[in-house]
């Protein structure tokens, strides 16, 4: 699908805001109504805009530590990427990960109560599986999402 200016600027209004009425997103891009409806509904269906996100504050949930683990795999065989990406999505922990390339394998992003429990995580979580050759936890300090899009390619 073949992105315009317009469909840019709904896209940007919502990362910041994907509440906002169809009028007021419609006011802030600079089109009717009707033109911000069927083209938000556009963006959906071509699965341009996936979903639509609650930002929740970790500390009501009982989480007091988040923390980046770098996963380094013993082999780099399908199997064991796929067996390991199948397992993450088991652990209720994990927020989200990436399967990257570089000295690591897979950025995992997890959420604890404590130190005490990011130790017992990565140690029972990780260390156990034959498929993990090494980790290495980074602490999170803070978090800030961007809610600006990247810019779009110039034609």
């Amino acid at each position: 699908m073949q992105l315009d200016r317009i469909d840019y600027a709904l896209l940007d209004a919502l990362r910041k805001n994907a509440r906002l009425p169809n009028k007021t997103l419609a006011e802030k891009v600079g089109v009717a109504p009707s033109t911000a409806l069927e083209r938000v509904r556009r963006l959906r269906e071509s699965g341009v805009i996936q979903g639509y996100h609650a930002e929740i504050d970790p500390q009501a949930l009982g989480i007091g530590l988040q923390a980046m683990i770098s996963v380094r795999l013993e082999r780099h065989a399908r199997t064991d990427v796929a067996a390991f990406d199948t397992y993450l999505k088991t652990l209720p922990e994990v927020l989200s990960f990436w399967h990257v390339a570089g000295g690591n394998d897979f950025l995992v992003h997890v959420a604890v109560r404590d130190s005490q429990r990011l130790r017992d995580f990565a140690l029972d979580a990780f260390t156990t599986r034959k498929e993990v050759a090494h980790i290495e936890t980074n602490l999170i300090f803070s978090f800030q999402r961007n809610a600006r899009l990247p810019a779009p390619p110039r034609d």
